[in-house]
């Protein structure tokens, strides 16, 4: 068949229309696209898709291969990353400094007790002295020693066999809990969120403009969010929704402030900005921050499948917080408008870039694992270098001065 064809019936004016290309791969449609590998000419996504799987994977692998290569951070990416370790670093000294002031921070055993046993307690019920320890529990994190540590979903050994269909959604519909025999429900199967319920439009669908390559940057700033917010309510969002959507887009800056990070060190430089302020700080500070990083790591290496899961699972977190939103008690008008539109532009994006998650060759989610890896042992290199040079300024302050004085 001949790539060219004439778009007029009429002899007279052939000579001044343009000649069309037809598409090389469906020989049907007229070609918009050009590969840019094989310059090979297509009519849509699926066409690009199906005209050579090793062309568009090796295409996508070299690309990302070649960012990790020559990803060199900004000046001013690598002076606010050590800013937040210095500053990180001197809240830890103060700290120390007041661990003597927190050993009486525990509640009465009086008040263990009824709490252990399951009585309820209101916070008026106990007395200043114990009002005063009880918010000194929590700063210091005591409360969670009472509480069984979560493993999370993407560490057990199910998570490498998640599998959805073509068209990103559940191949096996799960029962309802009045269904589920007494001996499955402990299956850690049963602890992957499920995929999508409806099938996943590909990306033309959803926006006539290419998506952007900061995509793969912005991906990480929301999977940070996710993971930190798992890990803070011990795996159970539903606990509280809308607490849940508010440390999502407090952490994040692409869901809470709209912003879009040009490398993957801005992105987690201002997710451990977020994890080290007074607001989290009791969670851990930079260690804990630095844990989360490898749960997205961990995220990445697993895949597709995994990270369509992670992400609707974060669009229900989000879906269900913005009902409950609407359900509370009516706060001031601005804030709340702000918080819906917020909430809503969110769900959003979320949505967006999971199906374009699902567009994605898998190839490039082991590149992206990598390049987060190498932005992480950056992260500590410089924080073990801040540290250093800390202690020997504080050496080098000291070394001149008297440490005994004699008295006359």
């Amino acid at each position: 068949m001949a790539d060219y064809i004439v778009t007029s019936d009429k002899s007279s004016s052939s000579s001044l229309s343009p000649a069309r290309i037809i598409c090389h791969v469906c020989q049907k449609q007229f070609s918009q696209y050009t590969c840019p590998r094989c310059n090979s000419r297509y009519c849509s996504l699926p066409c690009h898709k199906s005209h050579s799987l090793r062309c568009t994977e090796s295409f996508m692998k070299e690309n990302v291969v070649h960012e990790l290569q020559q990803m060199q951070p900004d000046e001013q990416s690598k002076h606010k990353m050590l800013d937040i370790l210095k500053r990180f670093h001197s809240e830890e000294e103060m700290d120390s400094m007041d661990e003597d002031s927190s050993a009486d921070s525990t509640l009465s055993e009086e008040t263990l007790e009824k709490l252990l046993s399951g009585q309820e307690i209101s916070f008026d019920d106990l007395s200043l002295e114990e009002k005063k320890r009880f918010r000194r529990a929590i700063a210091y994190g005591e409360l969670s020693k009472m509480i069984k540590p979560w493993d999370p979903w993407w560490s057990k050994p199910s998570a490498r066999k998640i599998c959805l269909s073509k068209a990103g959604t559940q191949l096996v519909q799960p029962l309802s809990e009045q269904e589920l025999p007494d001996d499955v429900g402990s299956d850690e199967s049963s602890d992957i969120p499920p995929g999508p319920e409806t099938p996943l439009p590909p990306l033309n669908r959803l926006s006539s403009k290419e998506p952007s390559p900061l995509l793969t940057i912005h991906l990480v700033d929301i999977l940070y969010s996710y993971c930190f917010t798992l890990r803070i309510y011990n795996g159970d969002w539903r606990s509280d929704a809308i607490g849940s959507v508010m440390d999502v887009v407090s952490v994040s800056s692409v869901l809470g402030q709209g912003r879009q990070p040009k490398t993957v060190l801005e992105a987690l430089s201002h997710c451990l900005e977020q994890v080290c302020s007074p607001d989290y700080r009791h969670m851990g500070g930079l260690q804990f921050g630095l844990g989360v990083v490898d749960d997205v790591i961990n995220l990445l290496a697993l895949g597709c499948s995994a990270l369509v899961c992670a992400l609707c699972d974060l669009h229900r977190l989000i879906q269900e917080g913005e009902k409950e939103a609407k359900s509370e008690k009516p706060m001031k008008m601005r804030r709340r408008n702000e918080m819906r539109s917020t909430i809503k532009l969110a769900e959003r994006k979320i949505y967006f870039i999971m199906c374009w998650v699902h567009d994605q060759p898998e190839e490039a989610w082991t590149s992206l694992a990598a390049i987060v890896s190498a932005e992480k042992t950056s992260i500590m290199e410089s924080h073990r270098r801040s540290m250093k040079a800390e202690r020997l300024s504080n050496k080098t302050a000291t070394k001149g001065k008297c440490i005994i004085e004699e008295v006359e």
